[in-house]
């Protein structure tokens, strides 16, 4: 059975009621010997902390690139206006003052609403709005946030004003100053329970955010902010809370539990160590998890040096899913010790928006709508991503198309414009599409959900064909004349959709009948076997060119040209600028998976 307020509170009852009972027995029988003094009950204190992570600027059950609520298989829902719904049942449930909410980080991006307070009408502006996710946290009642990698992916400035508008802290312990080394944000808070027994309880809140950001946002963070590693963080700034009086200390941990990286060796920090943190830094009782975008209502790390239980939890992303921490507490020696604790998920799914959310932001939901559906221009024929995954699909031909005119366009007149010019592209959703006839801003923004931006690096052939390799490690090795089911093909390994790349400008096989390493034949560029000296300059996402899934030879490559604009907002302005789309224009085959030189498909 999980350890929660309610379980512990019913067996603490249960076996009170039976030391009582004894008691009384033994007071009928001989009363002459009954103690003077009898030991007083221990005093006992529980509470909920409750936790979100991975918000990306949903505020409503609503899909902006498509423009309609929300849904997916399996039928989730979305949003801060249904986690207002839980927190406050779960404040009526167990007492709002025996109650705290935090949260994990990435909330200023993903959505169009959040974007359109970035950079369509910012919060930076003079006399500029309130940013959505700030007035509904707030209306909320947050009590921290520990800061997330995407929260620096519109600059520094667009941070601070949000920090700004919050009435509740950012909390970043390892992210400092660049010339001082000191924090930039506050590390920790430290809140106040108010206990029927006297005595307080202090509950520290530490907040660490993800070391990759130096890589990430280099751009924007560059001399200006470093980002040590969690464990080394946690271990600096636990035991000062502990002796600042800290009873229960809680983790906001923007990192997964897995202890992987996705940047390789170009930091030496972990890039998901929320559990190496539990296990390496004594003192911790809970760690709220975010970033990897998983569900874990409960899971148990055992502390090295303690031998103690950590408990990790994190809520499903977008606000799918509500953390419930479960502290009981006992009071020992003049202080208050964890007992027990717990944690469990709820699903937003079941209860409805908030009405006082849906009514306090509606008006910047209106405009967003307003703004999605302005048409851009218009195409030919639909196109869609549903099998772009392992096909060559025009619509990520488009992006490619875009990409590589860009690129050539900056190149234009100098040292490098005579060189080809070659792009990657990924299958961000497979549900985005381009419908036949008018195009609107949401169809082309909906094939890029990320503020990604354009770099051009210089590869050699030999180096192109090692970065396909490693991509084509997303496939699931199947033996020539076995049935192939699509739906098991892809993600080989856990890989995500957006950590395979499909490239633009050359022609290749991908033979998933071999193994990792070995399945990229018949490269060629305009019909001839590409030399492995060749140069070819390669257009890139920044995300990739920092690192981003640790494909190879990229993030040392020589960078020839970037844009600071998202490459979505290109997308936007190409359609624009051709006012029609065209995939005969621009569409080809250039790559396909085969199996001993046959086609798969």
């Amino acid at each position: 059975m999980p350890l929660n307020r309610r379980t512990f509170l019913g067996r603490s009852a249960a076996a009170g009621a039976g030391v009582a009972i004894a008691g009384g027995a033994g007071a009928g029988q001989a009363v002459a010997a009954e103690p003077v003094s009898r030991r007083r009950p221990a005093k006992r204190y529980s509470f909920t902390v409750m936790g979100t992570t991975d918000l990306h600027g949903n505020v409503f059950n609503w899909d902006y690139f498509t423009d309609k609520e929300f849904d997916d298989k399996a039928h989730n829902d979305v949003g801060l206006a249904k986690i207002s719904t839980l927190v406050d049942r779960i404040r009526e449930e167990r007492g709002r003052h025996n109650t705290l909410l935090i949260d994990a980080g990435d909330t200023i991006q993903g959505t169009q609403l959040s974007y359109y307070y970035a950079k369509v009408d910012p919060i930076t502006a003079r006399r500029g709005p309130v940013h959505p996710m700030a007035q509904a946290m707030n209306a909320i009642g947050y009590d921290a946030a520990a800061l997330g990698n995407h929260e620096f992916n519109y600059g520094i400035p667009v941070l601070r004003k949000f920090e700004e508008q919050c009435d509740f802290p950012l909390l970043g312990a390892n992210a400092l100053d660049a010339k001082t080394l000191r924090p930039a944000f506050a590390p920790y808070v430290i809140k106040r329970l108010r206990t029927p027994h006297g005595r307080d309880v202090r509950v520290a809140v530490l907040g660490l955010t993800n070391p990759g950001i130096a890589i990430w946002d280099k751009a924007n963070v560059g001399g200006k902010m470093v980002f040590p590693g969690l464990e080394e963080q946690a271990a600096r700034w636990v035991p000062k809370l502990r002796s600042m009086g800290a009873d229960v200390v809680i983790v906001s941990a923007h990192s997964g539990s897995s202890g992987t990286s996705s940047y390789g060796d170009q930091l030496p920090y972990v890039e998901n160590a929320a559990g190496l943190v539990a296990e390496q830094v004594p003192g911790i009782d809970a760690i709220l998890v975010g970033h990897a975008h998983s569900e874990i209502a409960e899971y148990f790390v055992t502390n090295g040096e303690t031998g103690k239980q950590v408990v990790l939890s994190e809520p499903l992303k977008w606000g799918q899913r509500l953390t419930l921490f479960d502290f009981d507490l006992v009071w020992e020696k003049g202080r208050w010790t964890v007992e027990r604790v717990g944690a469990e998920v709820l699903n937003s799914n079941e209860v409805a928006e908030d009405p006082k959310i849906v009514s306090l932001l509606g008006d910047e939901h209106t405009k967003v709508v307003a703004y999605v559906n302005q048409v851009i221009g218009t195409s030919v024929v639909a196109m869609s991503t549903a099998q772009a995954p392992w096909k060559d699909e025009p619509i990520i031909d488009l992006i490619n198309q875009v990409q590589a005119e860009t690129v050539r366009a900056g190149l234009a007149g100098g040292e490098y414009a005579a060189l080809p010019v070659l792009s990657q592209a990924s299958c961000f959703s497979r549900t985005a599409g381009i419908p036949a006839g008018e195009v609107t801003i949401k169809d082309a923004a909906g094939l890029y959900p990320f503020e990604n931006t354009l770099e051009a690096r210089l590869l050699t052939g030999a180096q192109l064909k090692e970065y396909l390799e490693y991509s084509a490690r997303y496939y699931v090795q199947t033996a020539a004349g076995a049935p192939v089911d699509t739906s098991k093909l892809t993600n080989a390994g856990g890989i995500p959709d957006y950590n395979y790349d499909a490239v633009s400008g050359v022609a290749y096989d991908i033979d998933i009948a071999k193994p990792v390493g070995s399945r990229i034949v018949n490269l060629t560029f305009e019909g001839v076997a590409i030399d492995p000296a060749a140069q070819f300059v390669f257009a890139v996402n920044n995300y990739r060119a920092s690192g981003g899934g640790n494909f190879p030879h990229v993030p040392g490559a020589k960078q020839v040209w970037a844009d600071s604009d998202e490459i979505r907002n290109t997308i936007i302005s190409w359609v624009k600028a051709k006012g029609s789309v065209d995939p005969a224009q621009f569409a080809a085959v250039g790559w396909r998976l085969t199996r001993d030189g046959s086609p798969v498909f």
